[in-house]
């Protein structure tokens, strides 16, 4: 018992002693509490959590379809940029269903745009107005009046096709006629063709519309230009392959076209 008390003292004098010697040598801070193994390897970290940083919101559309396509379609200097602006238009539920756009073709300076229906399956599958069938039906007009489609502009009334080739609703002719007004803006031509009932009613005055078609030339007011545009108002393609006698009316319209591109290159 006595020893035990005795060496206690001790002890601690000999760690302040070892303490004080550490202080002369320059320690001034206790580094950890346990002695560090200089000569073990280093343990490897582990690899940084990355966390994934979710993308901006992207801002929703403004306005109604039918506002953001005559917004766009305003917005349009040239034909390339009308056709990039409907190609990346969302507002449109045919452009989800239809396989290609099918754009305006032709002689972009030609005087004459050929305005067809909505296009059908041929046209849905090639991307081309006035395709398949009705296409080679329209090239045999042509040619029967000394034409051909290269000289002219032809675009159909909408640019998608309508799922199964049913009628296109009303919202749906809403959002794609400004693109079609600022095509006519773009192209100006002097005169106009327009094939089925469906085109007629909406570029038609409704009188005009009404009637039967190929009565002679009817003035077509375009929003957008500020004259009005000889136009002519003629059977359908898919109509005149179901009904031939329906041609006869188109024949009696192709004439005065012909008519009238006669005067025209008499006047230059």
């Amino acid at each position: 018992m006595s020893s035990g008390t005795a060496s206690g003292p001790r002890c601690l004098d000999d760690a302040f002693a070892l303490l004080r010697l550490q202080f002369e040598w320059g320690a001034d801070e206790a580094i950890a509490f346990e002695p560090l193994d200089r000569l073990r390897p280093a343990e490897p970290h582990p690899e940084p959590v990355l966390r994934a940083v979710p993308p901006a919101p992207v801002p929703a559309p403004v306005g109604t379809p039918a506002e953001r396509a005559l917004g766009l379609a305003g917005s349009a200097a040239t034909l390339d940029d009308l056709r990039a602006a409907l190609a990346a238009f969302d507002g449109c539920a045919l452009r989800d269903t239809a396989s290609n756009l099918v754009f305006a073709e032709g002689d972009s300076a030609s005087t004459t745009l050929v305005i067809g229906e909505p296009p059908g399956r041929e046209e849905d599958r090639s991307g081309h107005p006035f395709a398949g069938p009705e296409g080679a039906l329209l090239d045999r007009m042509l040619a029967s009046i000394g034409l051909d489609r290269g000289t002219l502009m032809l675009t159909p009334l909408v640019p998608w096709r309508p799922p199964g080739g049913r009628p296109v609703s009303p919202a749906e002719l809403a959002i794609c006629l400004p693109f079609l007004h600022r095509l006519v803006g773009l192209l100006q031509p002097r005169r106009l063709v327009i094939f089925g009932g469906t085109a007629a009613r909406l570029l038609l005055p409704p009188n005009a519309a009404r009637r039967r078609p190929a009565r002679g030339w009817t003035e077509a007011r375009i929003p957008g230009l500020p004259q009005t545009l000889p136009a002519l108002g003629l059977p359908g393609m898919a109509e005149m392959l179901k009904n031939p006698p329906l041609r006869r009316d188109a024949w009696a319209g192709l004439r005065l076209l012909r008519r009238a591109l006669d005067e025209e290159l008499t006047k230059t």
